[in-house]
């Protein structure tokens, strides 16, 4: 989302990533597009997953590792780079960081999207979830983290993260670690994808927009730490449903991509708590990731959109600027320490629903209802009044710009 802009605070990129064909996963050919044609792109293989699952290792991050370390070692000696910048949840690739900074004297910046090295799953708050993956695979790239989290920060120049818990965490871990080497810079608001969204005219396969029904779309991961928010949410339609069911006749919820795993893999973590509180029939739940602009769409052409927290204290969901973009009434159930909830209210942009890590779904009942209530009332095609100059600082260029200071004082102070 920062590409179209760097050039105009200064900087001109290279991109050092890996061929698609090598990622486990759906692809999105249309993001390519969004990346300006005259930026350079060197694509790297990585060892096949039917090669290394017979080890049981299917980690994008260690399959690439190689490929990535020979092709950023050529282009370091070839070429002129004044900084290297790390954004991704593939973690183990930050260690490369380290190790070129050795080799070439390049500083280099990590952009946290979510946590690497994490404790969630063994607080008392967690309440048994289970990790995404399950517990051996999560304990393994907990064992990594552990391993290789140190290394890529021993000589970081700046961190960047999209939670303002994140740099609290890193400094008591790593008390080398000074506070004005730490930003937090949420994902920029990505306008320029919306505009495109009609030109490619982009399909979704969720559901039909116009059949007479109003669908309620949430687009994003599960997992049991949403099961608070959920419950509630559902405990809420259950309650108006009772007392109004013809409103409810023509509502359809849709929850999108709540899993990780491959296609054959994903297992629904949704649809059971709704069968559990009686409203299996106005659920339907794809467990499976959409491409990118599909899921664009499918926002566009929904009536609602739904926003799920965790009871994690520090998840902030990156999903929130696209749900804004596409104007559509907003209703989030989340954490109260969460970022989403001040945005929302600081943009007029949707209602929220608010819960401490201590709340229970029966808590959050009335304000519920009440919302729930408030988006059936409201006529279909209602744009939300947002407040677009208060959400002007969250847009792609503005957060470029910031992205761009950093750099520029890492340079500096080099």
């Amino acid at each position: 989302m920062s590409l179209p802009y760097l050039e105009e605070f200064g900087w001109q990129s290279h991109i050092l990533t890996v061929r698609p064909d090598a990622v486990e996963g759906v692809n999105d050919p249309l993001l390519e597009k969004t990346v300006p044609p005259h930026i350079p792109v060197t694509r790297t293989g990585a060892l096949s997953i039917q090669q290394t699952r017979k080890f049981g290792l299917g980690s994008l991050g260690l399959r690439c590792f190689p490929q990535l370390l020979q092709e950023g070692d050529r282009l370091l000696q070839q070429q002129k780079f004044d900084l290297v910048y790390f954004s991704t949840t593939i973690f183990t690739s930050m260690v490369l960081g380290a190790i070129w900074y050795r080799r070439f004297g390049i500083p280099y910046v990590l952009d946290f999207q979510d946590p690497w090295l994490s404790d969630y799953y063994q607080n008392p708050n967690a309440n048994e979830a289970k990790p995404p993956g399950g517990r051996f695979k999560y304990g393994f790239s907990q064992l990594q983290a552990k391993l290789l989290e140190p290394i890529a920060l021993a000589s970081v120049s700046h961190v960047i993260s999209v939670s303002p818990a994140y740099p609290q965490i890193l400094q008591q871990r790593y008390p080398h670690l000074r506070p004005e080497q730490f930003t937090v810079l949420p994902f920029g608001a990505p306008e320029s994808d919306f505009a495109s969204l009609l030109g490619l005219e982009v399909q979704q396969n969720i559901f039909k927009p116009n059949d007479g029904k109003r669908h309620w779309v949430y687009v994003g991961r599960g997992g049991d730490d949403m099961a608070l928010a959920l419950r509630a949410l559902f405990l809420g339609i259950q309650c108006d449903r009772r007392q109004n069911p013809q409103a409810w006749q023509s509502i359809q919820l849709h929850f999108i991509g709540t899993s990780y795993a491959p296609k054959e893999l994903a297992v629904k973590t949704v649809e059971p708590i709704a069968q559990e509180l009686g409203i299996a029939d106005l659920v339907t739940e794809h467990p499976e990731r959409i491409p990118y602009f599909e899921a664009l769409k499918v926002l566009t052409d929904s009536d609602a959109i739904l926003l799920i927290g965790s009871n994690d204290s520090t998840y902030t969901a990156s999903k929130l600027y696209p749900c804004i973009l596409a104007c559509k009434p907003i209703l989030a159930v989340f954490h109260h320490q969460s970022s989403v909830v001040d945005i929302l209210k600081q943009c007029q942009a949707g209602e929220s629903i608010t819960f401490s890590s201590n709340s229970q779904p029966e808590d959050l009942l009335a304000e519920v209802t009440t919302a729930v209530k408030q988006l059936l009332s409201l006529p279909k095609g209602h744009i939300p009044e947002t407040n677009w100059s208060a959400f002007k600082i969250y847009t792609a260029r503005e957060m470029t710009r910031k992205q761009c200071q950093i750099f520029d004082q890492c340079l500096a102070s080099y």
